[in-house]
């Protein structure tokens, strides 16, 4: 048979069962908690693990947390709300702008920004970006793209300097959240819960200690385009169904793929899984209508993201290990 899209096909009302049964298996008897603690973002892999935590141990057993902060989409708080009003999770607003500020995420993002772009400041909006595969280009460098008050939009390469100082500000956003997250989970006796699905979890696409620490993370083993077909089985509001996957991090509406993901995250699907089973770059070509040479530059930047941070799935090394525990 031609391989085709129909291989992500997945029986949700199975699935539901087996992540709920594993759930309350790993949360009750192994790690002894009583329930979960669900950052609620507005997207579409928290809302799916909320509606699987609600299944699981009832939605009384749950607490929802909504965390804005100042880049936040308009978009964020409602949405976030509506899930946890859809499954019934009681839910608490920690808006997260002072800590940040406090902390100097802000400041030091716009230091390095200024680096690039000297009269960068109030009023100004920005986000960084990479070229994907459908550019072509020999190196997935990131670029710098800058809003201008007067609405005016530049776009710059990023050195690596700067670069890695936005990154490294902009990763307190994630960590402050689970902060916050466990403070919740150690109050209420309750576990915390990751929400990456396989193309984060695979291609390291989450914040070490930030929202990349957990005790249970249900929909890793799901690809994207199953992750949406859980939503559809649970009852995620149509509203969060249909928003396109953004990271929420930048000023500016940033799409995954043009921040991490080579291409939008039904074609990176069909990649990873063929590149997962050794399906040859032609065959997938042609189920996710893009050129053969796009897909062998796909497989190879998954190899290259893979190893880059690999270090994001290490626990901290040791010397020895004490036989003790």
């Amino acid at each position: 048979m031609a391989f085709s899209a129909d291989v992500l096909k997945l029986d949700t009302k199975r699935e539901v069962e087996r992540i709920t049964a594993a759930l309350r298996k790993q949360v009750g008897q192994v790690l002894r908690r009583r329930g979960a603690v669900i950052a609620l973002s507005g997207g579409i892999d928290s809302s799916v693990v909320a509606g699987l935590c609600a299944r699981a141990f009832g939605p009384t057993k749950c607490q929802g947390l909504l965390m804005p902060e100042r880049d936040s989409s308009e978009s964020t708080l409602a949405l976030s709300r509506s899930v946890a009003e859809s499954f019934g999770i009681p839910f608490v607003l920690e808006d997260i702008s002072t800590t940040l500020d406090a902390i100097g995420c802000y400041r030091r993002r716009d230091e390095a920004i200024e680096q690039v772009v000297p009269d960068y400041g109030p009023g100004y909006k920005s986000k960084i970006v990479l070229p994907g595969a459908r550019a072509g280009a020999d190196y997935n460098v990131y670029s710098i793209v800058v809003e201008r008050p007067d609405g005016t939009i530049e776009k710059h390469r990023l050195p690596l300097e700067p670069y890695l100082q936005i990154v490294a500000a902009t990763n307190f956003k994630q960590r402050v959240r689970k902060t916050l997250e466990y403070y919740w989970a150690d109050k209420l006796h309750y576990v915390c819960t990751g929400t990456p699905n396989r193309l984060e979890y695979d291609q390291g696409f989450f914040v070490k200690n930030g929202d990349g620490a957990a005790d249970v993370k249900p929909i890793a083993h799901l690809y994207k385009t199953q992750v949406y077909a859980m939503a559809a089985e649970l009852g995620v509001p149509e509203a969060v169904r249909s928003r396109p996957p953004t990271t929420d991090t930048y000023s500016l509406a940033q799409g995954q793929d043009e921040f991490y993901f080579a291409l939008p995250y039904a074609e990176m699907d069909l990649c990873l899984y063929g590149k997962n089973n050794g399906v040859p770059p032609a065959e997938v070509a042609k189920a996710a209508k893009l050129t053969t040479e796009q897909v062998e530059w796909v497989y190879g930047d998954i190899d290259k993201k893979r190893a880059t941070t690999r270090y994001l799935h290490e626990r901290p090394l040791l010397v020895e290990k004490p036989l003790e525990v």
